[in-house]
């Protein structure tokens, strides 16, 4: 019993507890970088998909509603090192399950081995930056996500997971206790004997 309160306990408390905001990526402060900044991105993502290894960057480090970002997608041949040199078709959509259809940002020409493309997303949220080219008569796709703005301190599937659970568990515990208190009534346990 007490281990089924402590799990409970620790259920409740890591679903209210606050998230943490990084501001500052390699000791410079975030909030002062713009889409041409050389510091470092918030996050890039490195895949192998078919014959190319693909690396896509975001900047500023944490692009903020209705301010100028930018995605660098840079894609190498596996065998050979090859860059590749064909169009490649950037589109944004919100990264949730029933989000809308995507929108097109831009068609980029290689420029120094780098497909630079800007965009503007005007409310925060997550969303996917989805880069896509034909090479050799093969679709590549790729999807990289972006956050913009700052997250809610508490997702909501987290709290309405957490208020399930803690109710699949309050009605788990009274079941036990009932059919405990039915057993105790039907079978006692020391019945008395007739003299």
């Amino acid at each position: 019993m007490h281990t089924l309160r402590g799990s409970l306990l620790l259920i409740l408390l890591l679903g209210l507890s606050p998230t943490g905001y990084a501001h500052h990526v390699l000791g410079r402060p975030a909030y002062a970088l713009s889409e041409d900044s050389n510091t470092p991105p918030s996050m890039a993502i490195e895949t192998q998909i078919g014959a190319y290894f693909v690396t896509m960057m975001a900047f500023p480090a944490f692009p903020q509603p209705g301010e100028a970002a930018r995605v660098n997608l840079y894609a190498r041949r596996i065998d050979d090192g090859a860059p590749f040199t064909g169009e490649v078709a950037f589109f944004v959509r919100d990264d949730a399950w029933l989000a809308a259809a995507e929108e097109a940002i831009g068609v980029q020409q290689v420029d120094d081995n780098v497909y630079r493309q800007g965009f503007v997303i005007s409310a925060a949220g997550d969303y996917l930056v989805t880069a896509r080219f034909t090479a050799h008569g093969e679709p590549y796709v790729i999807d990289f996500p972006v956050r913009v703005g700052d997250p809610a301190a508490v997702a909501p599937l987290a709290v309405a997971g957490g208020t399930l659970l803690a109710l699949l568990i309050g009605v788990n515990v009274a079941q036990r206790r009932r059919i405990a208190r039915r057993r105790a009534q039907l079978h006692p346990a020391h019945p008395e004997r007739e003299v």
